[in-house]
Formats: structure tokens, C-alpha cells, sequence
């Protein structure tokens, strides 16, 4: 009999100015969409800063929940969801998010995507992607379909809304787990 897996979907909202920017735009409450593979969040991967003091240069990341980017930004809130997948869903998720970690070099951030969530128009940039589009890439590309939307129209509110993620835990990062 196959196994079943859970992965982790964090949504947070840090207070960084990329953050205000989007969080004044969309009036929505969290800003950034990353994805895990265990509940300690310990395996959790994005697209964000490559450095935590240099917000410029962004690509794939692995996150860190207690150093790093939040180290920066203690008051960090967040939302954590988890989501049922079956072992073939699994198993490629893994697969693909192991083409992210061979190939993290070539992957920056998708800043002229997010101008085109604003406007409804996908704008797919070869290597590049946002916090969202990733996520939902990631996803899609495993055989999760969560949205009817393109990964690159995907926004953090459309995880926020999504039926199919189970929330588990909703405060300030920092405290989730203790």
C-alpha cells in the first residue's frame, strides 16, 4: 500500500519593504508563500533574498525560520497549512524540487512577474519566478492542481483561500512550534 506524505505551505508577512509594497497594493495579510516538507519547516524553500541584508539580488532559496531572512524580521506573522499528498504526487514534487537545489545558480527572481499579477497578464520568465509562482509551479509540475490559473497569476491570497490546504497554526513565526 502506497504512502501518503504531508508537505507544509507557510504563508508570512515580515514588514520588509517588498512586503509593505505588495501588502499596500493587495491589502491582503501575508506577502510570501514558501513551501515545506516537514512540519519543522526545516526543508522549507521560496524565492526571496539570496542574502538576508540584500534585498535586491533574489533567487531559489532554502529558508530558515529562526535565522536568516526572519532573523531580520522577528515580528514575522504567519499562516502554515498542510496538505495530503499521495506517494506518486510525493515523489515527484521531490523530483522537481531537486532540480531546483542542482540548478540554484540559474534561478533569479521574477520582479517584472509580479507587475504582471497586477495587471492579469502572466509573464513567465524562463529561470525566474516569484515567492507564488513557484510554489504553484512546484505544485503543478507534480501533479497538484490547485488553482485554475496560471502558477505565474498565482498570489499568496490564492493559498490563503485555497479549500484544499488545512490551516494548523496561524501567529508570529517565531512561536510556531514552540
Amino acid at each position: 500500500m502506497a504512502k501518503d506524505h504531508t508537505i507544509y505551505i507557510l504563508l508570512t508577512y515580515s514588514g520588509s519593504l517588498l512586503s509593505k509594497c505588495i501588502n499596500i497594493y493587495t491589502k491582503e495579510p501575508y506577502t510570501h508563500v514558501s513551501i515545506a516538507l516537514d512540519a519543522d519547516l526545516r526543508e522549507l524553500y521560496s524565492f526571496g533574498r539570496i542574502k538576508p541584508s540584500n534585498p535586491v539580488f533574489g533567487g531559489f532559496v532554502k529558508e530558515d525560520i529562526i535565522n536568516g531572512t526572519y532573523a531580520r524580521f522577528p515580528e514575522t506573522r504567519c499562516r502554515v497549512y498542510s496538505l495530503r499528498l499521495k506517494d506518486t504526487q510525493y515523489k515527484r514534487l521531490e523530483k522537481e524540487l531537486n532540480k531546483f537545489k542542482k540548478n540554484r545558480d540559474k534561478y533569479g527572481y521574477n520582479l517584472l512577474g509580479l507587475f504582471g499579477v497586477v495587471f492579469n497578464m502572466p509573464i513567465e520568465r524562463r529561470y525566474n519566478y516569484f515567492c507564488s509562482q513557484f510554489v504553484a509551479s512546484l505544485l503543478d509540475s507534480s501533479g497538484i492542481e490547485l488553482f485554475h490559473k496560471p502558477p505565474s497569476l498565482t498570489s499568496p491570497r490564492d493559498f490563503r483561500k485555497c479549500k484544499e490546504l488545512n490551516l494548523i497554526y496561524e501567529g508570529r513565526l517565531k512561536r510556531y512550534g514552540a
